[in-house]
């Protein structure tokens, strides 16, 4: 099987797999023990010290381990530590660890401190983030749910739209709740049900985020070219996009995780198993950029076209300045990052993804509801209706209260 891990639980993960090898060892010795004071039981039984694995040995002997060979941990050392089988059983590590084996540079506790600063901020930043968009997504369906001007097949891709925001923000608080609620579980060697579920919640949220754009640019395109057309015979083709192209894309990347490399909570990005999901989401802002081409080409026939009259023109622009910022502003980053490996920027990455990334939603709902001239106008013309209302049922008292 595949183990692919973080680096920051290669350490641990090492360590466990060589105390597992040697406990191993241990308990296949006692099945095949010699009886008590025979020749075969004069001697050191195999011993794991918590860094190495001592095999057996007779008394007067001696067995030497070089260091553990961890990349990035260790430095390349030729010294070997030594161990005695004595009478009394085994002696002391010579030299020991600590002098043998010596540390790569390592930053100091304050760098520990700081770096625990950071991601504590991090995490505020993107809270705050997650929590404004979320507000603002709810309030976007709201408005479009209420005002029936507004049900259209063009606002209903945009809730669609607007719900795969909301699913992402959810997953990630639900993500950080399930990993990191509990600060005494070892999140590196964590492997319960709970924890796949919530990654594999949250991988379904990024690609229904990701796709959901893809249908966005798609249905701009369609409404460019076929002007005469009715758009609500394509909304089932729509939501098989949207929402059931990253539901197969996760199932299979369950199925994969499960029968070949099911080993911790399945959120290490540098297993191969990764490009299950990856891919697909790499094809979408492909596929988006191609749109984003094509679109403002179109465009830009249209609005040189003599034959399209001006409030054509103006509607057409209304369509596609939120589609065409969004296109470019939501792939450029996920394309830069993809093409190194994972360790490498990772800084700026989680920057990128988690901090900016947690007011895209806030940004969705700006573009294409709270800045929306239809929008405001429906809002306005309502408002206006509300206040003439109130104004009326103040006066019709008034007037009962002066003619009584």
């Amino acid at each position: 099987k595949v183990r692919a891990t973080h680096p920051d639980c290669s350490i641990v993960l090492y360590f466990q797999e060589r105390e597992t090898e040697c406990l191993e060892i241990i308990r296949s010795e006692r099945q095949t023990s010699a009886p008590p004071g025979s020749p075969q039981q004069q001697g050191c039984l195999t011993e794991w010290d918590g860094v190495s694995c001592w095999s057996a040995v007779p008394v007067g002997q001696s067995r030497a381990v070089a260091c553990p060979d961890i990349l990035h941990v260790f430095k390349k050392s030729k010294a070997l530590i030594r161990r005695n089988c004595t009478e009394s059983g085994w002696s002391f590590p010579s030299p020991p660890y600590y002098n043998a084996c010596e540390l790569e540079a390592v930053g100091s506790n304050n760098d520990t401190e700081a770096k625990a600063s950071y991601f504590v901020t991090m995490k505020v930043l993107y809270t705050c983030g997650y929590s404004t968009s979320l507000a603002a997504l709810f309030l976007a369906i709201g408005i479009f749910s209420c005002f029936r001007k507004l049900h259209c097949t063009r606002n209903s891709i945009h809730i669609h739209f607007f719900t795969s925001f909301i699913l992402r923000g959810a997953a990630v608080f639900i993500k950080d709740a399930v990993l990191f609620s509990d600060e005494s579980v070892d999140h590196c060697t964590m492997s319960t049900a709970n924890c796949k579920a919530a990654i594999a919640f949250f991988q379904y949220s990024v690609l229904a985020n990701f796709y959901w754009l893809l249908v966005e640019g798609m249905y701009l395109q369609t409404l460019l070219l076929l002007t005469f057309t009715s758009d609500k015979r394509y909304i089932w083709w729509y939501i098989l996009i949207g929402w059931g192209v990253p539901m197969l894309t996760v199932c299979i990347w369950v199925v994969t995780r499960l029968q070949y490399d099911d080993h911790g909570c399945w959120d290490d990005y540098t297993s191969p198993y990764w490009w299950v999901i990856k891919a697909p989401i790499l094809l979408a802002i492909f596929v988006n950029f191609l749109v984003f081409l094509n679109v403002t080409r179109m465009l830009a026939q249209k609005i040189r076209s003599p034959d399209i009259s001006k409030n054509y023109k103006q509607q057409y622009m209304r369509l596609t300045k939120s589609t065409l910022l969004l296109i470019p502003l939501f792939g450029v980053h996920y394309v830069v990052f993809a093409l190194f490996p994972e360790h490498i920027g990772v800084d700026a990455r989680l920057y990128f993804e988690l901090v900016l990334g947690s007011y895209q939603g806030f940004l969705v709902a700006l573009l294409y509801c709270f800045l929306n001239g239809e929008v405001q106008a429906e809002i306005k013309r309502n408002w206006g209706k509300w206040q003439s209302s109130m104004e009326s049922n103040v006066f019709n008292l008034a007037t009962q209260d002066f003619t009584a």
